[in-house]
């Protein structure tokens, strides 16, 4: 399991202070500084997995992050078991247990994944925040940001009453599954490389070109945000109406008036279930995908 910091560090929920969540952040490794864009002009994700540990296996070169990464060899995930506690929208610790739940099921199912690729594989650090903060990639929150990944010190962070804000306060469970399910796909993004090579071609991109990279890379996450749900709905009880839920809550966080980085609502829709009934990453090469299905 990855290293938990909020008014909560490492594996369990004992509280700490704010000054100690800021310290301990700021002494987390430093990868390449990658910032995963956040989940569109609203709240983010939350998610959990259960899989044991599997034996390391030797690195595979990744000589195409695009196109032929070892993450698309691999088949299906594979059925996740989760189990995570009710949660009480009213309650940010109910909320903080319950994302410490999913993000538990997250690390297993993918870290078991990777094993199989023989791509290595570290769980990200996670950060939940109930006051204002410093990540590597920037100040938090920002307007229209209740959670992000920053590649930089590979942090999943997010604000645990902030979701629930952003959400108008919602209590459907799965949409706040896969707000963190669709970060988490920014991690898996960022272990098997393709978003050191994404940022790499953005950073020499013109603007229209930047902005077609982004919702490249955005949906790709809603996909495996979607192959996530599609592995573990079964034990997490998701249905019809929950997928419909999920499907909604994509489409309020994708691009509207005045935005061109997230991708339409048709196409933010498209990818998420894509992901969800293909249950298989490979089913997720945005970068591949012709235009008119990224735009």
């Amino acid at each position: 399991m990855g290293l938990g910091v909020s008014l909560s560090l490492g594996t369990g929920l004992a509280a700490v202070g704010f000054t100690g969540f800021l310290s301990i952040s700021a002494m987390l490794p430093s990868a390449e500084a990658a910032l995963g864009e956040p989940l569109g002009p609203g709240p983010d994700q939350v998610l959990i997995a259960d899989v044991a540990e599997a034996p390391a296996a030797d690195p595979v070169p990744i000589q195409d992050p695009f196109g032929q990464n070892p993450l698309y060899a691999n088949g299906e995930l594979g059925e996740v078991t989760c189990k995570p506690p009710k949660m009480d929208t009213g309650d940010p610790k109910s909320v903080e247990v319950f994302v410490h739940a999913i993000a538990d099921c997250l690390d297993a199912a993918w870290a078991a994944y990777f094993a199989e690729a023989g791509i290595p594989f570290t769980s990200p650090n996670r950060i939940y925040w109930y006051a204002e903060g410093h990540s590597p990639c920037g100040p938090f929150p920002t307007q229209g940001t209740a959670a992000f990944y920053c590649q930089a010190n590979q942090g999943l962070y997010l604000g645990v009453e902030d979701i629930v804000a952003a959400s108008a306060g919602s209590e459907e469970a799965e949409a706040y599954t896969f707000l963190l399910s669709h970060e988490y796909g920014h991690h898996v993004q960022g272990q098997s490389r393709i978003l050191a090579e994404f940022h790499a071609l953005r950073a020499n991109a013109d603007e229209e070109t930047a902005d077609e990279l982004t919702r490249r890379n955005e949906l790709q996450a809603d996909c495996l945000g979607g192959v996530f749900i599609g592995a573990a709905g079964e034990s997490l009880g998701y249905g019809e109406s929950e997928r419909t839920n999920i499907l909604d809550s994509v489409g309020r966080r994708s691009d509207h008036a005045g935005t061109s980085t997230h991708g339409s609502v048709e196409n933010g829709r498209l990818w998420t279930a894509h992901g969800m009934d293909r249950v298989d990453p490979a089913a997720c090469n945005t970068w591949e995908a012709r235009e008119e299905l990224v735009r």
